[in-house]
């Protein structure tokens, strides 16, 4: 039998689960799996202000999410830590399973 979970490693789980929690950071995530990209092209891409997703860059970045570099005037962003990627893609399967087995039933009652 496993051992009971630490307190301390339960808060950062916990934390890792809060910083995907919010939408805008999911999307941010989603789009820096195909690479480095830019506030601006990343802020254009998502139809939010470059303030916005500056503001979830910045809380990425401080959890060691992303990890950023600066050309110029410009900051790019890419995803640093993959485990972020890898947690995004088992809800999302997740999700497609549920979302298909309740169709499943839909589509049975459905039937006459």
């Amino acid at each position: 039998m496993p051992s009971p979970l630490p307190d301390d490693l339960a808060d950062l789980i916990a934390s890792q689960f809060r910083l995907l929690g919010e939408p805008m950071r999911l999307r941010i995530i989603d789009r820096l799996r195909s690479g480095e990209r830019s506030v601006g092209d990343l802020a254009g891409d998502l139809g939010a202000t470059q303030q916005n997703v500056s503001k979830h860059l910045q809380t990425l970045h401080t959890a060691g999410a992303v990890s950023r570099r600066k050309e110029g005037n410009t900051v790019f962003y890419s995803v640093a830590d993959t485990a972020m990627i890898e947690m995004c893609d088992q809800v999302c399967g997740s999700m497609e399973r549920r979302l298909g087995a309740m169709a499943s039933v839909l589509e049975s009652l459905q039937r006459p």
